[in-house]
């Protein structure tokens, strides 16, 4: 497989940039470049995936948002079918377009990851839940929504978050070091936010 990832990544970069709708404070394009593909090169290198394997988990990362170009709802279908679409001319083969679509579609909530790869995809997505910016992600999320027409009050708001955290598990040995213990003090914090109240 000859594949040019830079040109590759600049081009979905560049589409984000573009087309994504306005007030995506969390889906934006800084959540695909900043957050969930560094998350996944990082568990790919701890995972010691191989390098085709590595090619494709960053090509997932990549398009897994791609779909809110076009639709909010039932985007990772949408972003799947742009993968699809676009990867065969860019040189992937049809085995492994297909492994990037399945990398996607694991991230749809509740997530359902099969293979090492699918599981590596859904934990750099939630990489955030055990950062120490989970606050600033998480308030963003809470805006994004709101704009969407989703109003949450605050209290509300930290109380599903404290849930979803608190049963949310990594799928992966290797997020669980990295994102645990982070992960554990943003719950402990949004218990105490929600005694306070």
């Amino acid at each position: 497989m000859d594949v040019n990832f830079e040109a590759l990544k600049k081009h979905v970069l560049s589409r984000l940039e573009r087309e994504l709708p306005p007030r995506l404070y969390y889906h934006g394009i800084h959540h695909t470049r900043d957050d969930v593909l560094p998350a996944a090169m990082k568990l790919g290198e701890l995972a010691k995936l191989s390098p085709h394997d590595f090619l494709l988990l960053q090509t997932a990362a990549l398009y897994h948002d791609i779909g809110y170009i076009e639709s909010y709802k039932e985007h990772e279908v949408v972003g799947a079918r742009i993968a699809s679409e676009e990867l065969p001319e860019l040189g992937y083969e049809p085995r492994d377009v297909q492994k990037v679509v399945n990398m996607i579609m694991a991230t749809r909530m509740p997530q359902s990851p099969h293979t090492l790869s699918e599981q590596l995809m859904c934990d750099a997505d939630l990489d955030s839940l055990g950062r120490e910016d989970f606050f600033v992600t998480s308030h963003s999320l809470r805006l994004e929504l709101s704009y969407k027409g989703v109003d949450v009050r605050v209290r509300d708001w930290y109380e599903r978050q404290h849930n979803f955290l608190s049963i949310h598990t990594y799928h992966t040995e290797f997020a669980t070091e990295l994102r645990n213990s982070g992960k554990q003090k943003n719950i402990d914090e949004l218990a105490n936010l929600l005694n306070k109240k």
